[in-house]
């Protein structure tokens, strides 16, 4: 058995390696009656989605020159879709997991407890390198202080202060804070209503994205959580049709197909914020797809193994590349345009100390910390919950593996 997570909640489940267990009615996507099952085909494909991300900017660092240059643009210079892809999975798997009864501070809570510990941890290593190497930008006060509370997205000069990365974090707090309204809203919605708002979501981003164009906003849009929220919504909403069992989109296969298919048409449009109309559609058929393969216990590539713990370190590898790709300008030295066994060479030990501070942040910040902010609400809990076995009759489904433990 395998402890998974859901990649943008950090709730832990327990399922069985390789393969997911087959939903009573294999013919309908809805998951059977109880808490809902882990979907760890979502956190490989998060790892995924982190590793665009990381290509991009090795790209964008000069590692490559000449032929090598020109593979890493074609092949990584969409890689910034990748934040979309986890702005429409933050979506789906908070409404995914959300609990009917789950009050609007215990949610912000756990919220607090999944992403602030790893954030306080590379801001304060970004404040290091600032002032020790001088490879980022030193903050003024009012700079950092935005960064802490994850305003800094909000204004154009401040939105990549200290780690630049963080700027999708003060986008997913505005999502968090908007959440438990939605979530109550979603929660009263028919398949025909959960449907229209997902349309109305892409038919906003499209719009935005011809004002972006026409109004030549570039960054400011791209960055300005107001503006990403139409993929949130619409990660919420898909699930929600997953949830009632009315998902109709393509399989896994012709899913990714759209998806790939979309990554590559981004270069074909303006850079910045109109890159999201490319990849839209095919990660909102994507996301539903894999989830529905796990709950009808089809093949996916997605849930192996080795590709489910790489998710579980997506967030922090996130959090922490970007820190060690500025830091390796002091040795190799900026945009130094390797030869391709060089800039591989390069790349391949940026990716292994990335990975490596990935792991460690996982296991010595983001798991204890997030214990330690649950711990008296899971103690209550715990109480709670012995004291109910001490009166109620056995029951075969108590132990239920798929129970959900913040």
């Amino acid at each position: 058995m395998l402890g998974t997570k859901h990649p943008a909640t950090g709730e832990t489940r327990t399922t069985a390696t390789g393969t997911a267990r087959t939903s009573p009615h294999t013919d309908s996507a809805a998951p059977p009656p109880g808490p809902p099952p882990a979907l760890p085909s979502l956190t490989g494909l998060r790892w995924m989605a982190a590793l665009l991300v990381f290509g991009l900017h090795v790209g964008n660092a000069g590692y490559f020159g000449g032929t090598g240059g020109r593979i890493m643009t074609w092949g990584f210079g969409p890689g910034g879709s990748g934040v979309s892809f986890f702005f429409i999975l933050s979506g789906f798997v908070l409404m995914w997991s959300a609990r009917p009864a789950d009050r609007a501070l215990a949610f912000w809570r756990r919220r607090i407890a999944r992403v602030y510990p790893v954030h306080l941890v590379t801001a304060a290593l970004a404040l290091l390198l600032a002032h020790t190497l001088g490879v980022l930008a030193t903050p003024t006060p009012r700079q950092g202080l935005a960064n802490l509370l994850l305003v800094h997205s909000w204004w154009r000069p401040w939105w990549q202060t200290l780690d630049p990365v963080s700027w999708s974090l003060a986008c997913e707090a505005f999502f968090y804070a908007l959440f438990p309204p939605l979530a109550f809203v979603l929660r009263r919605l028919g398949p025909r209503a959960s449907a229209a708002l997902a349309a109305v979501s892409v038919l906003s981003v499209l719009f935005l994205a011809r004002c972006d164009v026409h109004s030549e906003l570039g960054r400011q849009l791209y960055s300005l959580p107001l503006a990403r929220l139409p993929e949130f919504v619409l990660g919420a909403a898909v699930a929600r049709l997953v949830l009632l069992g009315r998902w109709r989109g393509p399989g896994l296969e012709a899913s990714l197909a759209l998806a790939v298919v979309g990554y590559f048409l981004v270069p074909q449009v303006s850079a910045g914020y109109p890159a999201t109309g490319c990849t839209l559609i095919g990660f909102a058929l994507l996301i539903p797809a894999a989830a529905c393969a796990d709950l009808r216990g089809l093949p996916s590539l997605w849930r192996r193994r080795w590709l489910v713990r790489l998710g579980e370190l997506s967030f922090a590898f996130y959090m922490v590349h970007l820190l060690v790709l500025r830091t390796s300008r002091c040795l190799i030295g900026v945009t130094p345009r390797f030869g391709v066994t060089e800039g591989l060479a390069a790349t391949a030990t940026v990716f292994a100390v990335s990975l490596g501070l990935s792991w460690v942040l996982y296991e010595a910040v983001e798991r204890p910390a997030r214990k330690l902010l649950l711990r008296d609400r899971r103690s209550r809990g715990a109480r709670r919950t012995s004291t109910a076995s001490r009166t109620a009759p056995e029951s075969p489904t108590r132990d239920n593996p798929a129970t959900v433990r913040d």
